[in-house]
């Protein structure tokens, strides 16, 4: 016991006697182990992100939608007509329902209007009739004074509408939108409701379904087939371009993440069979993309780790280098040592102490830097972001976020302590084989 910690002692010692060198030794070491928690605190908010998007559409939900075909298919049996009839019909809804008796709930969607406005303010459509089940399909939550649609709207078909939140902003900035009434093309239609923030309209949720999630307007789904019917005509550049779609969107809601997969491909059988030559069906399944985005983090976190990880490698270089330097510089203190008595042992011992201390303190100090840095980015960065002369050249809405995880405190730790270790063993080898004679002789 003795013999350790004097051989402790003396490596603290001669560190301490070089204290810049050792600090700018262990500098490598301390930038690797902050460059490693730091990307991987990225990369895991990032994650976190994306996966709270997708999972706001329901990871049990499966999304089957219609979508315009290649022109090629619809020219022979729409030659005449400008209005482009396709997607899901009753039919296709029955069918769902027939084969997939286990499901929790069946929710259409039915697009309708070309126009949202309010007074003087207008915006493009992105209305939907639908039915109250999808407020608790989505996940979707109403801001305190509002409600979502109910039964008895949809019984007794009641011209009310729950707006998004950025509709709300837009068109309600200073007054409180409930019981205001806001017209849908010509339809006169009294908010019951706001439905608080989904995510960013570039998070990973907007981009599944194709839209701004905060844009949507609800109504009841019997409302918008008697005031609407199939048709939707908007203006486009001055054009007239006209649709003829029965539901836009088809949500289907299983028990359990387990039934997603058979559950989809079951349904994609049903429209295959259904649609076989339109393409004019596709299917979403948000889990898939939930297991898709866990597999391209994992990949991305691998990949900024290694690269953050050569910098723990240059340290390593370092501490090898400066510890060969020091090995020449002590020559004469390694054959006094040797003559009195001390083994090799004692001196690559002696030596292993100093680059493992020199590895450990900097792997220390680089999980406080790194966890610094990630508390500081997530902080930061958004408020940097919003700055004028920063916003006027990024016109986007970017959500950054950190995430910090205690694998990466604890591997990034242990593979500086192991490198410092493995990088001292060459220098306290070199150093032990040293020739007593003729290291006191070394001037």
């Amino acid at each position: 016991m003795n013999f350790y910690l004097e051989t402790m002692r003396l490596g603290l010692w001669n560190l301490r006697l070089h204290l810049l060198r050792s600090c700018l030794t262990s500098l490598g070491i301390i930038l690797g182990v902050a460059a490693v928690i730091l990307m991987v605190s990225i990369g895991e908010g990032n994650k976190q992100a994306a996966l709270r998007d997708i999972q706001k559409l329901g990871a049990n939900n499966i999304i089957v939608r219609s979508q315009r075909p290649p022109e090629s298919t619809m020219v022979d049996s729409q030659r005449r007509s400008f209005i482009a009839e396709y997607g899901l019909i009753d039919e296709d809804l029955s069918r769902i329902r027939t084969f997939v008796p286990d499901a929790r709930q069946i929710i259409p969607l039915k697009t309708v209007g070309s126009e949202i406005s309010y007074g003087p303010q207008r915006i493009t459509s992105q209305t939907f009739g639908t039915l109250p089940e999808l407020g608790e399909t989505l996940n979707l939550e109403v801001q305190e004074g509002g409600r979502y649609l109910t039964s008895q709207d949809q019984e007794l078909r009641r011209p009310v509408a729950v707006i998004g939140h950025r509709v709300a902003e837009q068109f309600f900035r200073l007054e409180n939108p409930i019981g205001k009434e806001i017209r849908i093309d010509r339809r006169v239609f009294t908010i019951v409701g706001v439905l608080k923030p989904v995510g960013l309209s570039g998070g990973a949720g907007g981009a599944l379904v194709g839209r701004d999630l905060n844009l949507d307007v609800h109504i009841p789904l019997a409302t918008a087939d008697v005031d609407f019917g199939d048709i939707v005509v908007r203006r486009v550049s001055g054009s007239f371009s006209g649709q003829k779609v029965r539901f836009s969107e088809i949500y289907v809601t299983v028990e359990s993440t387990d039934e997603v997969i058979d559950t989809s491909k079951r349904i994609q059988k049903i429209m295959d069979a259904a649609h076989a030559d339109r393409a004019d069906v596709e299917l979403i399944v948000p889990w898939e993309l939930l297991e898709n985005v866990k597999r391209t983090t994992f990949a991305m976190n691998l990949l900024l780790t290694s690269i953050a990880a050569i910098s723990l490698l240059v340290g390593g270089i370092g501490i090898m280098n400066i510890m060969l330097a020091s090995v020449i510089e002590r020559t004469r203190e390694i054959g006094i040592r040797r003559a009195m008595g001390a083994t090799r042992k004692h001196i690559v011992s002696q030596f292993l102490v100093e680059t493992g201390t020199l590895s450990a303190v900097g792997g220390l100090l680089g999980i406080l830097l790194g966890v610094s840095l990630s508390i500081a980015v997530a902080r930061v960065l958004p408020w940097l972001l919003q700055q004028p002369a920063i916003k006027n050249l990024i016109e986007t809405e970017i959500a950054f976020e950190t995430q910090i995880t205690p694998w990466s405190i604890i591997v990034s730790f242990l593979v500086a302590s192991l490198t410092g270790l493995i990088f001292g063993i060459y220098p306290a080898i070199v150093a032990s084989k040293q020739d007593p004679i003729v290291a006191l002789r070394h001037e």
